[in-house]
């Protein structure tokens, strides 16, 4: 896996930038109900999208958490005062304390579906009755589009996906939300090259292809093979999810 302690430096600029940013948050204020006025944003990296999200709705109090703390120093810059450095396994914030809570590209990351759980049991936990959960799925199936770089892939050791659509709605059921919705957004700028491709290769993106074992060479040279070695390849569109709390019941008599 990445160690996004050193990966912070240059995580906006390798994943699409502000163009993506935008794209994210606009699809996920989409799915947040008009009268929400706090949101939690797990794992919120370098704050480039929970920026726009809180700038996106008036009245909307943004709060950002990340366990990295180079990107917590990074996105404090961008929310002064409103970033948080903790594990999404363990939110330092009271039960119901928030009206929706976002996670977006969080739960492809984790080892095994147990931390998948903690983390989805956790932004239920934080948030409100009535409140809405958003979160993407099936990240590593969004990058696949179909192209010559897909194709070379393909045959790469697989590796089970935590963030399946169908996985994540279990826990989230488990955890007593109720689907509430979905949307889809592009990945602005993600487009894979050849040359892109294989320097991912080189630093540890593909977790099943650790860098400086022999299959991930042989994956190298025939990545390096392709022609266009510099033309990005179509963008990848990816998944939200949204996922209410029911409201609790009115109290008797």
């Amino acid at each position: 896996m990445l160690d996004y302690e050193e990966e912070a430096g240059r995580y906006d600029a390798s994943r699409g930038g502000e163009p993506r940013a935008a794209a994210a948050a606009e699809a996920v204020l989409g799915l947040i109900p008009a009268p929400a006025r706090s949101l939690l944003d797990v794992a919120c990296g370098t704050g480039i999208v929970t920026r726009r999200l809180a700038a996106g709705r008036d009245g909307l109090r943004v709060t950002g958490v990340d366990l990295a703390s180079e990107m917590v120093r990074q996105a404090a810059v961008r929310l002064p005062g409103a970033v948080v450095r903790s594990d999404s396994r363990r939110l330092p914030f009271r039960t119901g304390a928030f009206d929706a809570v976002s996670s977006v590209w969080l739960l492809h990351l984790p080892e095994g579906d147990a931390d998948v759980r903690r983390i989805v049991g956790e932004c239920a936990r934080v948030l409100r009755p009535g409140g809405v959960w958003v979160t993407t799925v099936d990240k590593a199936a969004a990058h696949n589009v179909g192209s010559d770089i897909d194709a070379v892939l393909a045959s790469r050791p697989p590796r089970a996906a935590r963030d399946e659509a169908s996985r994540v709605e279990a826990h989230a059921v488990a955890c007593g939300l109720v689907p509430a919705g979905r949307a889809r957004f592009p990945g602005r700028g993600q487009g894979r090259s050849p040359r892109r491709t294989v320097a991912d290769l080189r630093r540890g993106w593909f977790v099943t292809l650790p860098p400086g074992e022999p299959l991930a060479d042989r994956f190298a040279e025939r990545l390096a093979r392709l022609p266009d070695q510099d033309r990005p390849r179509p963008d990848p569109v990816f998944t939200l999810r949204a996922f209410r709390k029911p409201a609790a019941p009115p109290a008797e008599a």
